[in-house]
């Protein structure tokens, strides 16, 4: 069976991401309800409740459904229900990522709600409630880590697929950690290393969040080495994009779509490319803003203000956008020459325009 017809006998909603992310959002809610069914210890029930808030608060399922994109891209024909529960799990294991995330950056806010270890300070005693909070967040993670492997394995793969798609998953978690831990080492001193910067980017974002979903669908169809590899040449540059525009909006954005702070990053002094370009650029005045601000803890809306003028005059903002631009045109290059049905190539060029062109 070829992959066009694979696809044109799923119908028309085999690649339609509203209907995808509800078929994902159920399996969540599914696996969620059987926990909290087969126990009724009432600290485990609140730990439910509380990862379904965070689940349901938005969110844009991007690595579900890329994994699901990934499938139909290597030919995936038949029941998609085992699928869907891989898809499923890997939106878990997310889960697991910004909690600890937030923690490590003490990030109060994440969709425009409460972070889950500021929700966990709730009801606790104040004087000790927020370590309670982060330890409890740090504990809820891990949980939400085990559960991202239960789910996968209680999917419904066979052992060829389980075999195929499980050093994918080991690569996937391996690589954020380590891109995580790079990143809390060039984190509070601003520098002018782009690459390291970018070093930063491709661990922890462009592999775990584009290319490695995509390998782990596209493996559960049995794609072969070459067809993974052509999955890796779109998603490290739309992947790099994708983190560079989350970058700008960092400091750029507006917190009431974006749902976060534009003062978190400039406080932690996050080394990005946008930092580095201004550092590169800046003449010993503006290096002196920045490296005084940039880091800054305490830092108010007024300094936050006055890095932003020096991130435009040193046409930082620029240069980031041209490196959006620049690997915006080498993933369509690919998705050009790709061995994907059209509708798996038309999908992949939307993914393009609405991770790159974003407001949120």
């Amino acid at each position: 069976m070829s992959p066009t017809t694979s696809l044109h006998e799923l119908g028309s909603d085999a690649l339609d991401s509203v209907h995808l992310r509800g078929l994902i959002d159920e399996r969540l809610n599914a696996f969620l309800d059987a926990k909290r069914g087969r126990d009724t210890d009432v600290h485990l029930v609140s730990l439910i409740e509380h990862l379904r808030g965070f689940l349901s608060a938005g969110g844009k399922r991007i690595r579900p459904l890329l994994c699901m994109v990934g499938w139909h891209a290597a030919g995936g024909h038949g029941e998609t229900e085992p699928v869907i529960g891989a898809a499923a799990s890997l939106e878990l294991f997310h889960a697991f990522t910004l909690i600890h995330d937030d923690v490590m950056d003490a990030s109060d806010t994440r969709r425009g709600r409460p972070t889950v270890h500021r929700a966990l300070e709730t009801g606790a005693d104040p004087t000790t409630a927020e370590r309670f909070g982060t330890n409890s967040a740090i504990l809820l993670g891990d949980l939400v880590m085990v559960w991202s492997d239960e789910l996968l394995y209680s999917s419904g793969l066979d052992q060829q697929q389980l075999v195929a798609v499980r050093p994918l998953l080991d690569a996937m978690r391996t690589e954020v950690m380590i891109g995580q831990y790079r990143d809390l080492l060039a984190t509070g001193e601003p520098n002018a290393d782009v690459e390291r910067s970018l070093a930063v980017i491709r661990y922890k974002t462009a592999k775990y969040t584009v290319e490695r979903p995509l390998h782990i669908g596209a493996a559960l169809a049995g794609a072969d080495q070459s067809l993974l590899d052509v999955c890796t040449a779109y998603a490290l540059p739309i992947g790099e994009a994708f983190q560079l525009r989350d970058d700008l909006l960092g400091v750029f954005g507006d917190p009431s779509k974006t749902g976060k702070s534009t003062l978190d990053d400039l406080r932690e002094g996050k080394a990005t490319a946008l930092m580095a370009h201004a550092l590169r650029a800046a003449d010993p005045g503006q290096a002196r803003v920045l490296r005084s601000l940039v880091g800054d803890p305490a830092l108010d809306e007024a300094g936050a203000e006055t890095v932003r003028g020096v991130l435009r005059a040193t046409g930082a903002a620029e240069k980031v956008e041209q490196m959006i631009t620049d690997r915006v045109q080498r993933a369509r290059r690919v998705l050009d020459e790709a061995p994907f049905p059209d509708e798996v190539r038309k999908t992949l060029d939307t993914f393009v325009t609405t991770t790159t062109l974003r407001t949120t």
